[in-house]
């Protein structure tokens, strides 16, 4: 399955909306995905599982890239 990550890069700053990051990761779950970023001192803000049409329209955009963790 692949989950889309929105985060700010530094958990010590407030959230603000215009800073929010996202990247995709290919995970079993979203317990697995937050593993897998958990060293890497993230404020996740959302995990979200795409499926489907909603995930055909991620993959047609030029920022979808699959990282490899």
């Amino acid at each position: 399955m692949i989950y889309k990550v929105y985060y700010q890069e530094n958990v010590l700053e407030i959230p603000v909306r215009e800073n929010t990051k996202s990247l995709y990761l290919e995970a079993d779950s979203e317990r697995e995905v937050r593993a897998k970023l958990k060293d890497f001192n993230y404020n996740i803000e959302f995990v979200q599982l795409l499926e489907g049409e909603y995930l055909a329209h991620e993959q047609e955009s030029t920022n979808f890239v699959l990282e490899s963790l």
